[in-house]
């Protein structure tokens, strides 16, 4: 694994907004980055980034069929009370499920470390299965790379073949907060995917959707949501108005809410207790001293921290790097600290996707600092060798 410096494509721009990556750019910063891209051997990538995925996916799954058995569980992962049987059917009825992404500290030499999962909503899925794609093709067809150049990516066929074996009948409805540029290119990217198995598809914004006299959930014309795509996370949704609705409803959930258990750090500390040892795992423990410092050597979050925010780190040194935000009322573990690898003056985080069940692909962001955060840089892979 080494960063390969390179010249940006001059027009990839305009590529941009032809492909429907409107969010390159955020706040005049860059998102997109091709100045630069990693390179892995295929083995690096087979042994460890593929088979770590595909063994950590497994142990998940196996996870959630534990917790959901167990109410004590489920309340130490912070599922309200009056959401274990949604939960929990979700999960026996065996309701269908799109991706996941497990975010790596990897340096292309020792066993990948796992530092999170997430596994409901689909932070850049679009720039891993997509973006990165056309700058390999357009690369190799500019001689830029060699024809043998590929990447550890199947994410767009995977998503095509995903939601061909989905159940169900009737426009699948996708929805995300209106206004947020990167979540509207996700959806209507997932939305592309759905098209592709031959489903008709449809945009809602979040704040659209209604509740009608029989408890079905409606678009704007009245007509009921049959399945519906949420670019919303379960945790906020178990808390909002419309929540209550959602068990008596017959609307089917992409992703369902058995994905609450999984994007959740509290399944790290039920992950080690039950795989200790395990190489791609780290020490992860809950936290009941939170308002005590991180002891040197560990990181604090919290349950529902997205984009690092509310991430404590206290280096081996003593040192500490600390993200502000808003996730400051629920659980906290502390997890071993894996420092991220230092490529030139950066940090690099391997976010390796699930889809379908299967390991499908990576996407690597970048950030000046220890904590990936929602500005940090997306940048391209090349599998040679």
């Amino acid at each position: 694994m080494r960063k390969v410096e390179l010249a940006e494509r001059p027009d990839w721009r305009t590529t941009a907004l032809r492909e429907g990556f409107a969010f390159h750019t955020i706040d005049g910063e860059r998102y997109w980055d091709e100045r630069g891209y990693y390179q892995f051997s295929e083995a690096q990538v087979m042994h460890d980034l593929h088979a770590p995925t595909a063994e950590l996916h497994a142990m998940c799954l196996d996870a959630v069929g534990r917790i959901v058995e167990s109410e004590a569980l489920m309340a130490r992962l912070a599922i309200p009370p009056a959401f274990f049987d949604l939960v929990r059917r979700s999960w026996l009825e065996g309701q269908a499920h799109l991706y996941g992404r497990f975010d790596f500290s990897y340096d292309g030499k020792g066993p990948a470390k796992l530092i999170e999962a997430n596994y409901d909503t689909p932070t850049s899925l679009y720039e891993a299965a997509a973006f990165q794609l056309i700058w390999l093709e357009e690369q190799i067809q500019r001689g830029v790379l060699p024809a043998e150049a590929s990447q550890f990516n199947t994410l767009a066929e995977d998503l095509v073949q995903a939601f061909a074996a989905m159940p169900g009948h009737g426009d699948f409805y996708f929805s995300t907060i209106s206004g947020s540029l990167e979540d509207r290119g996700t959806t209507d990217f997932l939305r592309k995917m759905a098209e592709h198995a031959g489903i008709r598809t449809r945009h809602i914004d979040l704040e659209d959707i209604g509740l009608d006299g029989e408890g079905r959930f409606v678009d704007l014309q009245g007509r009921a949501i049959a399945r519906l795509f949420k670019l919303h996370a379960w945790e906020h949704m178990f808390h909002e108005g419309f929540g209550q609705a959602i068990a008596g409803c017959d609307t089917q959930f992409v992703e369902p809410p058995w994905k609450a258990l999984i994007s959740n750090k509290g399944i790290l500390p039920l992950l080690w207790q039950w795989h200790e040892g395990h190489p791609n795992l780290l020490p992860a423990f809950v936290d009941h001293s939170p308002h005590l410092p991180v002891p040197k050597g560990w990181v604090r979050k919290p349950y529902f921290s997205r984009e690092g925010a509310n991430v404590d780190i206290r280096t081996a040194e003593g040192e500490r790097v600390f993200e502000d935000g808003p996730y400051d009322d629920a659980p906290y573990i502390l997890q071993g600290f894996a420092p991220l690898p230092k490529f030139g003056d950066s940090y690099t985080l391997i976010g390796s996707w699930v889809v379908g069940g299967r390991a499908s692909g990576i996407g690597i962001r970048e950030d000046d600092s220890l904590i990936t955060k929602d500005s940090s840089r997306f940048l391209p892979h090349v599998v040679l060798g």
